[in-house]
């Protein structure tokens, strides 16, 4: 189950106490106090780790506790350090403090990590309190508290390439044909549930990730339909490929539904609108979607890439275009 969004309590271990104790020994009347420090508590760690592409191990555990501090104990015996509570998230998970309503820290990146509750610290045992005048010091420290907070997490897929369009406009196909990925096809739209991932090969040594986004529609960034879930992974991708479909099943117009989908991704964030784009007319086996392409070509000006899935005819341009996108990209950020 793909799961790109939960809400968690974490709650991280309470220090232990100090101890009251006093050195008892035959032939020493006066040994004096050897009270030890009580343990530090548990934190509560995130870490964004490689191979997790889904919070949905976290969905069903909704309190996530750190063990605490041991108390301290007498000769001077400080209480154990307790354990730190290690979740992993994927990679592009945004934590933030469900109750605050402000982000901690975005793991964009493998090893990125956040300390989300701090661990109380141990208290003091009465060996701190000894002085020249208080030679049989009574006073400790209880430990502190473990911090407690409420988390929202949240999956934004990390992909090289997103592939956005209407429902059936052939995206799932698309990442099929090109990649080991394997979605579910289906001849009825909003097939594709969540984000599915795939690694396409250019060459050798060469190769981007494609991510395939749930179908897009009219209102999806207020909330209609399916997409609007899934909008905020289109916010991760280095490059937008739109495909259209030139007869879409409502009998629509192809510019029109490529013009509303635009408009919707810069209603939900206004930089997708500046996002380097790659437009494709798919599904080119069916007569009559030359004439589709030649009109979409001559309105945008600019090229319009002209595939088919299913007959492979214009996938090996479609790598070249994208990896000259990519690569123009990679040259930009070594220069800057």
């Amino acid at each position: 189950m793909f799961v790109d969004r939960v809400t968690i309590d974490v709650h991280a271990g309470s220090g232990g106490n100090g101890c009251l104790s006093f050195r008892r020994e035959r032939y020493v009347p006066r040994g004096g106090p050897n009270g030890g420090d009580g343990g530090r508590g548990g934190s509560v760690i995130i870490v964004a780790e490689a191979g997790i592409d889904s919070l949905s191990a976290l969905a069903h555990r909704k309190l996530r506790r750190a063990t605490g501090g041991g108390h301290g104990q007498g000769s001077n015996r400080h209480g154990r350090q307790g354990k730190d509570l290690i979740i992993k998230v994927p990679p592009g998970t945004v934590v933030m403090d469900s109750r605050e309503g402000f982000i901690l820290k975005d793991l964009a990146s493998e090893g990125d990590q956040l300390t989300a509750a701090r661990g109380g610290k141990g208290g003091r045992g009465n060996t701190h309190f000894k002085s020249a005048t208080n030679r049989a010091p009574h006073q400790v420290t209880l430990g502190e508290q473990g911090e407690l907070r409420r988390l929202e997490l949240e999956l934004k897929i990390i992909a090289d390439v997103g592939l956005i369009g209407l429902p059936n406009a052939g995206k799932s196909t698309l990442l099929s044909r090109l990649s080991r990925a394997r979605p579910e096809i289906a001849d009825y739209p909003f097939t594709t549930k969540f984000p599915n991932l795939g690694r396409v090969q250019i060459d050798r040594d060469r190769s981007f990730v494609l991510a395939d986004i749930p179908g897009l529609i009219q209102g999806a960034h207020r909330g209609h339909g399916l997409g609007h879930e899934f909008l905020r992974h289109v916010e991760r991708t280095r490059v937008l490929v739109h495909l259209v479909e030139p007869f879409p099943v409502d009998a629509s117009n192809p510019l029109d539904n490529y013009v509303a989908i635009r408009n919707e991704l810069v209603q939900f964030n206004e930089q997708l609108g500046d996002r380097q784009e790659i437009v494709a007319v798919t599904k080119a086996e069916l007569p009559g979607a030359c004439e589709v392409h030649e009109q979409l070509t001559k309105r945008f000006d600019r090229e319009v890439l002209f595939i088919s899935a299913v007959t492979g005819q214009g996938l090996d341009r479609f790598r070249s275009a994208v990896a000259a996108v990519l690569g123009r990209q990679d040259d930009s950020a070594m220069t800057a």
